[in-house]
């Protein structure tokens, strides 16, 4: 790479930052469990897939019918 390009230097930056701290690694391991929890485990309690086992046009009609209808 191009010592110049400015991506290449905030990659460069942020390297040599988490390679200097002494709990980086563990950061980075809190940081990505916790992703993994809300993306994983939080979309399968919490958003179901409603829409799965339908056909496209009934996928669109029961869309339309949730948006227009009233509470």
């Amino acid at each position: 790479m191009v010592q110049g390009n400015v991506f290449y230097k905030i990659y460069c930056f942020y390297r040599d930052g988490f390679r200097s701290m002494t709990l980086g690694r563990t950061l980075w391991a809190v940081i990505l469990l916790k992703l993994f929890i809300m993306f994983a485990v939080l979309r399968l309690f919490f958003f179901p897939d409603v829409l799965g086992d339908l056909t496209p046009e009934e996928r669109s009609d029961y869309v339309l019918e949730q948006l227009t209808s009233k509470p």
